[in-house]
């Protein structure tokens, strides 16, 4: 029986890149779809989430992760969540990993998103704006540039100024206090909140803009409006983990304002060449939903680039 390695944050962010995490998934997606199976334990404060999937012939996982909301008051700092990713062999059971749980998500959560606009966004996209200030924002603000050459300009908008304002002086971006002119100019707009009421407005998005939803999670949560959807060529990563789970869908399907079928593919399909971006003008929606196949993906690409090191 072998050793499982243990891959440390450090080690994971020393041997991989956002061009070789964006086409690993994109290759990754060329296997069969994922089962995929969620447990989330309730507790007095917080709780445990488990996420675990399987890829027939690629291999299988499952983050484990605590969420324990009164960790950054503690005398001694904690992050709310921690936790750890099991790669396991799929034909015989064995440990091939353990991988610090934040690394991965942060790794796929932007991963997740490049690929979605790589193969939706505009080539010569030259505006990028981040809404919220948070972590994935600031990783946002660094791997973008590197898929997207053409970027000259980074906008931060945040609810709160200041945050934006930190932001922007860490990436050499741009604070903006109005939303609304910000996604008026922008051509990739990446939105990584906690909304729960929609803040982006279809009204505003101008024709040729890449729209990159992140941060609605769960079925009572949204980034865009209706309208949004409605002018958007709409998109996600997997219909499995977003459709009939997450309110950026659930809720404009609900009401009306657009069906099912104009979800029109995931990455199974958009890898497989279905129709993406027709023209220049249309305005392409994209919900990262990051689903446990995704962990999966990059725990394996992780393992392959640091065993190669």
């Amino acid at each position: 029986m072998s050793t499982p390695i243990y891959i440390s944050a450090t080690d994971a962010d020393s041997a991989l890149t956002w061009e070789g995490l964006v086409a690993a998934l994109k290759q990754s997606h060329l296997t069969p779809q994922a089962t995929i199976a969620d447990l989330h334990l309730k507790m007095d404060k917080g709780g445990m989430l488990n996420r675990a999937a399987w890829i027939p012939g690629f291999g299988v996982g499952l983050k484990t992760v605590s969420v324990f909301p009164d960790n950054p008051s503690r005398p001694t700092p904690l992050p709310t969540v921690q936790g750890v990713f099991v790669l396991f062999d799929d034909q015989d059971g064995q440990v091939k990993a353990l991988i610090d749980g934040a690394t991965i998500t942060r790794w796929k959560t932007v991963a997740d998103s490049l690929l979605g606009a790589s193969l939706l966004a505009r080539k010569d996209s030259e505006t990028l704006l981040l809404v919220g200030a948070g972590t994935i924002a600031s990783t946002l603000a660094q791997a973008y540039p590197q898929l997207f050459p053409s970027i000259k300009r980074i906008l931060v908008w945040n609810r709160t100024f200041s945050n934006a304002e930190k932001l922007a002086a860490q990436v050499g971006g741009t604070a903006v206090e109005s939303l609304q002119d910000a996604v008026m100019q922008a051509d990739i707009i990446s939105s990584a909140t906690v909304s729960v009421d929609p803040i982006i407005q279809g009204a505003w998005l101008q024709p040729g803009t890449h729209l990159d939803l992140i941060g609605a999670f769960r079925a009572d949560m949204r980034e865009a409006d209706d309208k949004a959807m409605q002018v958007s060529r709409v998109f996600v990563d997997s219909r499995k983990t977003t459709l009939g789970e997450i309110g950026e869908l659930i809720k404009p399907i609900e009401s009306g304002a657009i069906t099912e079928a104009d979800v029109l593919a995931d990455l199974y399909d958009l890898v497989r060449d279905a129709p993406g971006r027709l023209s220049p003008d249309d305005i392409t929606l994209y919900k990262n939903g990051g689903g446990a196949h995704l962990d999966l993906m990059t725990a394996q690409h992780i393992l392959d680039k640091t065993a190669a090191s």
